[in-house]
């Protein structure tokens, strides 16, 4: 499985961060990253989750 997040629906509330930091993290200006491109299988649930979480829609799954 892969992630992205779509720069342009990002506003940085930081819900992927905080719902699993093993895999997002945030730009110094706040903005949502993908740190890894292979989501390990271990965090695949909590990548899903921030998924459906996101506020703005802003991260797809491959």
């Amino acid at each position: 499985m892969k992630a992205a997040v779509d720069e342009d629906r990002c506003r940085g509330h930081g819900v992927c961060w905080t719902l699993c930091p093993e895999v997002f993290d945030l730009t110094d200006d706040g903005y949502a990253e993908v740190l890894t491109p292979e989501i390990p299988a271990e965090h695949e649930n909590a990548v899903r989750t921030a998924v459906s979480s996101c506020p703005e829609r802003a991260i797809m799954l491959s």
